[in-house]
This record gives structure tokens, sequence and C-alpha cells, in this order.
């Protein structure tokens, strides 16, 4: 059942965070798709979607401001049995993190990452994060923002990701289900999920969205990419909602890394025989070897 995912952990978002939305979302998720929390690894950054792996019974790790896609990138392809999930605010992931972000689109890992859009800093009282458009002033900023807002679909799509979704927040069901797709795909997933952040953004509040969004019901998400940005070129006060792109044909790095690999994977090597460490001796005095410099005399 999907409580089962839950832990005794106090929930310590404000009353009313889309935040809320999310966490449900995944218990649900995670639930129909009977994930094991031994294989599940939830890795976050710092915000307030920072804490989620406090709040969900499965392995994670609560990471550095801007670097949960390097470190789940690690454990992908140490073990590439484990169901990997990022959860990452919109200011760590495309401030501090932009640049993880693109790398991780461009190689195609079998990751989930899920983007919690509430256009503000949360955590350090509601300054403008990349996705705020500019000449928008919240209720925390003394001026409107002067910086252009990141379009995080576009840079997503152009950096290699291969599956894209949008959600809300407060639309659990939808939510639910794409993120079970995101979870299935294999390949770089990436997951913009809508989220109003009740205390420091006044604008993009639950109404906002609620009045634009438009699910894409009748879209086919296994087209050209041109066709993609065409699309999504096209909003304007409307925001798509739904499966918007797919491609299944491109390799995953997973798939590309195990054709590398001489052996078996990192994490399926055995490590010892009948207690004792397995180690090819004359392999490692060989490679020490190389290293050594005799001195001069």
């Amino acid at each position: 059942m999907a409580r089962e995912y839950g832990t005794e952990n106090w929930i310590e978002w404000c009353p009313g965070c889309g935040n809320f939305g999310i966490v449900s979302s995944l218990y649900r998720a995670f639930s129909e798709l009977e994930m094991e929390p031994e294989k599940t690894v939830l890795v976050s950054g710092i915000g307030c979607s920072g804490k989620m792996p406090h709040y969900v019974d499965v392995s994670g790790v609560h990471t550095l401001h801007g670097r949960a896609i390097p470190f789940a990138s690690g454990v992908k392809m140490a073990n590439p049995d484990l169901d990997v999930i990022v959860n990452g605010g919109d200011g760590d992931l495309l401030g501090i993190g932009a640049g993880h972000f693109v790398a991780l689109g461009r190689r195609n890992l079998d990751v989930l990452v899920m983007m919690h859009d509430n256009r503000v800093y949360g955590l350090t009282k509601g300054q403008a994060s990349p996705t705020l458009p500019r000449e928008t002033q919240t209720k925390a900023l003394d001026s409107p923002n002067i910086q252009d807002a990141l379009e995080p679909l576009p840079l997503a799509l152009i950096s290699g990701y291969t599956h894209l979704s949008r959600s809300f927040a407060m639309d659990s069901d939808h939510l639910k289900e794409m993120i079970k797709k995101g979870i299935e795909h294999d390949g770089a997933a990436f997951l913009d999920v809508l989220q109003p952040c009740v205390t420091y953004n006044d604008i993009h509040t639950s109404e906002y969205f609620k009045e634009r969004i438009e699910k894409l019901n009748d879209w086919d998400p296994e087209k050209d990419k041109n066709e993609v940005y065409e699309k999504l070129d096209r909003e304007t006060d409307k925001i798509l909602t739904g499966e918007i792109y797919k491609d299944t044909d491109k390799p995953s790095f997973s798939e590309r890394l195990s054709e590398g690999y001489k052996e078996k994977s990192p994490s399926q090597r055995p490590i010892e025989e009948d207690g004792a460490p397995i180690l090819d001796k004359e392999k490692f005095v060989s490679k020490f070897e190389e290293f050594v410099v005799e001195p001069e005399l």
C-alpha cells in the first residue's frame, strides 16, 4: 500500500506546500510499481525538496547543493540494477547544478530527475530562482526580478534527455502517472513539477496554475524534436502538462557502459573468497610499478 512507503519522521514543510502533493504521488507511484525499497534510491540536494529522502522509506541520500545529479549518476553507474530518482528544486538543479543537469542529458543515463519548480528559493526566504520570469516581483522581493528565466523543458530537450514530462503538484493522479512513466523509461528522464510555494510566491499560486494548465491528452510523445520545440514555443497563457517527448531508440548510458565492462559491473563483482579478498597480485604489482621512480644517485 502507498502509506507503507512513508516514514515516521515529522514532515517540516509549510502547511499547503506543493511538496505534500509530490511526496504523496511518489508513495502511490512506488506502490503501484511495487518498488523494492532496497533497490530504489532517492537522491536530493539542498532546499525544501532536499528533505524528500527523509520522508520516503526507500534507500536515500540527502547530499550537497547542486550535486544531487552527479551523486545519483555515481550510484547508477556503480549498480545499474538500482532505480535512481533525483528530487531537486529549480534553484538547486538549474542554478548551481545546471552543468550537471546538462551532463546527465548528454549521457542519457537511466535516472529520473524530478524538479520541484516553484520559481523561488523557498528554504532561503524567497529569492528569485532561475525559472522566475523577468519583471516578476513576488512577495519576498524588494524589486522585480531583472534576470530572464530558464525554460526547463527546452533545456532538457536540447541537452539530450530522452523522456520529458510535466505535471502539477496538486494533481496527484496525473503526477503519479508521470512519475511512473519516468521511472519505467530506459534513459535520462526529466519531470518538471509545477509546485506552488504558499509562503514566498504569491503570484504562481495553485489558482494561477489551475487556470492555465492544459493537459496533452491526444499528443503522441514519440515525435521529432523539432515538433516538440514548436509545441513548447506555442505556450503562451497555457501551460502544457503530460508526457511531452519520448525517444526509445537512443541507447542509455548504462547500456553503453556495460558494453565497456570487461567483467560484470563493480556492484556485481565478488570481492572475497573464503573470507580472503580477491586480488590479482601480479596485476596489482605491475600497476604499482608504473608509478615507481628510481631515485637518481
